[in-house]
């Protein structure tokens, strides 16, 4: 078996190493954009705009020295693809495969494993209906500590098979209720509304977390960083650490970013019309961490 230091993932805060992605050209933006209304995007998808704004955020990432590596193409992909993110999560002991709680992101699983085995990353193990996971909604508190967001993606199932998968492994895994928000429909993960960015701080949507996670966070020494209100419908919450203090953001959400800023971190960001806000999907939706230290 390949040696773990070149596959980890109990980390949401340590340097990026290695991320994986997949850009609007391999989900078939171009080709498949007229489905945009059934998967929940909020307009048609301009594919031009979109690539651009992922060449964009690949810029930013290779620029914090990061290795990208791009999903392959395929017909099974849909314009959800991008968001390389939910259908897999990375452990020390090899890839986790996510069993989507939105149907028609459940092939994306077998195109991560078959993608991260040619990368010499071995399979942990898999969930198995009824069982739903997506890893948007999965935070590593500590390396032997992972919070599973339960809500419409995440279901109970998908969190006791996430125990039994780690138990052994020395990793607790604790559940994080999550609001009702817009609905079943909508896409609402953990991540939508809290971010780590890094040991001690996080990026919050205090009004829309439960009681119970902000006591979790705060018992662990966690302090706030509170996203603009107005900022909450173009993903401000949505935060991708890079490391040493440096984070990946939306360029739309200034008034959050300044926030970040004045608390000492190194905002980097890129446009997301198009690639994010579109189809609610932010910079930690569009990325697969797959190495960090």
């Amino acid at each position: 078996m390949p040696s773990s230091e070149h596959y980890n993932g109990h980390s949401m805060v340590g340097q990026l190493h290695r991320v994986m992605v997949c850009s609007p050209r391999s989900a078939g933006w171009a080709e498949r954009a007229g489905g945009w209304r059934d998967l929940g995007f909020h307009h048609q998808p301009d594919f031009k705009i979109a690539q651009s704004q992922h060449d964009a955020l690949c810029h930013q990432l290779e620029s914090a020295g990061a290795e990208v590596v791009h999903l392959r193409p395929a017909a099974e992909l849909t314009l959800d693809a991008v968001y390389t993110h939910d259908p897999s999560l990375a452990t020390d002991f090899g890839l986790i495969l996510m069993n989507p709680g939105k149907p028609n992101r459940v092939p994306e699983a077998r195109h991560h494993r078959e993608f991260c085995q040619g990368l010499g990353i071995p399979v942990l193990g898999e969930i198995r209906p009824p069982a739903t996971t997506e890893a948007g909604d999965m935070v590593w508190l500590d390396s032997q500590t992972l919070l599973i967001g339960h809500g419409y993606r995440t279901n109970a199932a998908g969190i006791a098979q996430m125990r039994a998968l780690l138990a052994s492994k020395g990793v607790e895994v604790l559940s994080a209720p999550l609001p009702y928000g817009p609905g079943p429909a909508a896409c609402l993960h953990l991540m939508s509304l809290v971010s780590l960015l890094d040991d001690e701080t996080a990026l919050v949507d205090l009004s829309w977390l439960a009681v119970e996670t902000v006591e979790l966070l705060k018992a662990r020494g966690y302090r706030f960083i509170e996203i603009d209100a107005s900022e909450r419908d173009s993903l401000a919450c949505n935060v991708l650490s890079l490391g040493r203090k440096r984070l990946l953001a939306l360029e739309e959400n200034s008034k959050t970013n300044d926030r970040l800023r004045k608390a000492g971190f190194d905002v980097r960001a890129f446009p997301g019309s198009e690639l994010c806000i579109n189809g609610s999907g932010g910079p930690t939706c569009l990325t697969r961490p797959l190495l960090r230290s």
